[in-house]
């Protein structure tokens, strides 16, 4: 997979306990022709037997076995010292990726010395289409202007499967370790653009995404309490301070009325676990956001 020469592609997949579903990703990035490449693979302690699987199977590649969880921006970065490539592929465990994928985003972006960072066209097992490319990050309405003037009409695209220019991301220092999971891939992208670049779009490259296998173990409100965090860090990061008063605002006002409508029909909902389920997020919301708007008026 890797020749003596500096391989085009440098793939990063971190894994946690989705043995079965890593194998099969790791197969598709050995069938892949077409570009030069070596490979990764960052395991977060996982329980499953995934780093004796690799070891096994797939003795080509490059194992980084951690003794704890370190979330998914800190492993990425463990492997950037090991990354050769003139880009980084960032791969997650649960996908399969499409004949002549390599090779089409290796093109696409040697095609365009504007680009960054570039995503490709997702699909779930079935065939049909996942959300791959976002125009707006997320909360940007309550800061009007404050991103204007960044390059390109795509705001960010999903990190399960995205290519970057190599000494760009290195540059950058990867990604933010603040986010444990979730929200890195929309950060990377808002700071690459930040720094003068354009995020792409590879529609030709087709990767399969089962998505969400590490977190399929973890209670609903937990995953959506870390997404949820991790939104928030995003508009810490990046928005003024009164950007972030009316986005906790907005989430109270939505929370509060979505309480009080829930409450209203429980009675005549037969999903009763679901919406009690809704219940938790938004009391979790009120519980986060609550004492902060009441220091920042």
């Amino acid at each position: 997979m890797v020749n003596d020469t500096q391989p085009d592609l440098s793939v990063v997949v971190v894994n946690y306990n989705t043995s079965e579903y890593l194998e099969r990703c790791l197969k598709s990035v050995r069938s892949q022709t077409g570009a030069t490449h070596e490979t990764v693979v960052v395991d977060n302690a996982s329980r499953d037997g995934s780093v004796d699987m690799v070891r096994r199977h797939f003795p080509w590649a490059a194992v980084i076995a951690n003794d704890d969880n370190a979330g998914f921006a800190r492993a990425n970065n463990q492997a950037l010292d090991l990354c050769r490539g003139r880009h980084i592929y960032y791969l997650n465990p649960d996908t399969e990726v499409g004949e002549g994928n390599f090779a089409a985003m290796t093109a696409f972006m040697d095609a365009d010395g504007e680009i960054g960072l570039a995503g490709c066209r997702l699909v779930n097992p079935d065939g049909s289409p996942q959300s791959s490319v976002e125009r707006r990050y997320p909360g940007q309405k309550y800061a009007p202007g404050e991103l204007d003037g960044l390059k390109g009409s795509i705001a960010w695209v999903m990190g399960a499967a995205m290519i970057a220019r190599s000494g760009l991301v290195k540059s950058l220092g990867g990604f933010d370790e603040r986010f444990f999971i979730y929200g890195e891939d929309a950060d990377l992208c808002l700071r690459i653009r930040k720094a003068g670049w354009r995020i792409g779009y590879a529609a030709d490259a087709l990767v399969v995404h089962w998505g969400g296998r590490s977190e399929r173990d973890n209670e609903p409100l937990e995953v959506w309490s870390r997404k949820f965090a991790a939104e928030m860090l995003f508009h810490r990061t990046h928005y003024s301070e009164k950007a972030l008063r009316a986005i906790k605002r907005a989430h109270l006002a939505k929370a509060a009325w979505r309480i009080f409508t829930i409450r209203l029909m429980l009675p005549f909902v037969r999903e009763k676990a679901g919406a009690r389920s809704k219940l938790d997020r938004y009391r979790h919301v009120i519980k986060a956001l609550s004492a902060e708007v009441g220091a920042n008026p």
